[in-house]
């Protein structure tokens, strides 16, 4: 997982609406960039509805919020269009961004071990550098916790 210092991997993957986006669009921003699971899966509904419900925070501190899984193009606009969320989701099925950043692990589930996404959320400063690492993150306080650093600083 990358660590604090480090600098981000440049990548270009599709938002939910087929549009390329490349991480280095955002240089000159803090970026809060999160790692999930899956669409449509209780934690993922919950993280991705707090973000929607903190996004005045986010947009009034001028820190675009960007959520990452393996869902295609098609399963993330569904997922947006049905809970209204405002941010960008970006697909990555090759897991570009997902092993760049070191968020496909091994993960525990019931006594089952299998590859996945850990939860994770980063936030890169203006030049793309790691500023914040949140590894295993709770999907209900995630966008609080980190609205709550954003405005400390």
């Amino acid at each position: 997982m990358l660590e604090v210092g480090a600098l981000a991997p440049d990548f270009t993957l599709n938002d939910q609406n087929g549009n390329a986006v490349s991480l280095s669009d955002f240089r000159g921003k803090k970026v809060v960039v999160y790692f999930y699971p899956k669409d449509n899966t209780p934690g993922c509904t919950r993280q991705a509805c707090a973000f929607a419900q903190n996004f005045d925070g986010f947009r009034q501190l001028d820190v675009p919020v960007i959520g990452i899984s393996k869902d295609s193009v098609a399963s993330h606009l569904k997922f947006a269009q049905k809970y209204e969320l405002p941010f960008i989701l970006l697909a990555d099925p090759e897991r570009i961004a997902i092993e760049g950043f070191g968020v496909w692990q091994e993960k525990k589930l019931y006594g089952k071990v299998s590859m996945g996404v850990v939860r994770s959320t980063f936030i890169l400063d203006q030049e793309g550098r790691v500023e914040k690492v949140m590894p295993k993150v709770k999907p209900d306080t995630n966008a609080a916790e980190i609205l709550e650093y954003l405005t400390q600083k």
